[in-house]
């Protein structure tokens, strides 16, 4: 298959379908909210950024989690019984991904959160689509991940740990969130065995796009969120 190239003056994806074996699907463009919206929602998502051009994947299989097929094992449950962290929505978007960028990756070197990236998934944040989970020991920031939320999926992007199974936690804590909001999906893009153990798991490109085409009539909640004392997300009045 051949790599397509994106024109900076054009918003456009080739179809999801024509990438190549890895997953790659074009080159170039830009991380302007409008392009990085319409990739999500064709599973199109720019991956890493080199010699100021940016590399756009949709992989296949997909990696998702059904917040439904969630996977809590017994020694989590220890951690939310002791309530060794607490959690926020949406208060230090930007420090959260800049902590993502410093996160080391046992199946990478380096990272991919370039500051085009930085800046591009932050005017999304203003834009009330993208979301961080911010998880605390005391007023510390020990974990977090963020993402993109369109219609009933969240689009996950990267996270953080600063102490043993503080992401996790976070993790656990905003899938359960999500699907007593009504979210059908939860986007890992790519196989992790950190994701593999909450429950995520592959599925056909056709049936991700499917999940998308569906996913068009449903109502995105923009704004900033937050977390009440009962888990559960409180959208913006719209």
């Amino acid at each position: 298959m051949p790599v397509f190239w994106l024109p900076q003056d054009e918003l456009t994806f080739p179809h999801p379908s024509l990438a190549e074996s890895r997953g790659l699907l074009a080159v170039g463009g830009d991380l302007r909210p409008e392009r990085l919206v319409l990739a999500y929602r064709n599973g199109i998502f720019p991956w890493f950024e080199e010699d100021g051009q940016f590399y756009w994947y949709s992989p296949d299989p997909r990696w998702v989690l059904l917040p439904s097929e969630l996977k809590v094992h017994k020694s989590m449950r220890s951690i939310f019984n002791q309530k060794k962290f607490r959690y926020t929505l949406d208060t230090c978007f930007e420090r959260v991904m800049r902590a993502c960028a410093e996160s080391p990756r046992d199946e990478q070197d380096g990272t991919w959160i370039s500051e085009p990236f930085v800046a591009g998934y932050a005017a999304l944040h203003t834009a009330g689509l993208a979301h961080s989970l911010e998880v605390w020991q005391g007023e510390t920031l020990v974990g977090g991940l963020y993402g993109i939320a369109l219609g009933k999926i969240f689009y996950g992007e990267s996270m953080f740990s600063r102490l043993p199974n503080a992401s996790k936690a976070g993790f656990i804590t905003f899938a359960r969130a999500l699907e007593r909001a009504g979210f059908w999906l939860i986007d890992c893009q790519q196989q992790t065995a950190h994701l593999e153990s909450l429950g995520a798991r592959g599925i056909a490109r056709e049936i991700f796009l499917d999940y998308l085409d569906r996913n068009t009539y449903e109502r995105t909640w923009p704004g900033f969120w937050v977390l009440d004392e009962h888990g559960d997300i409180q959208f913006p009045s719209i």
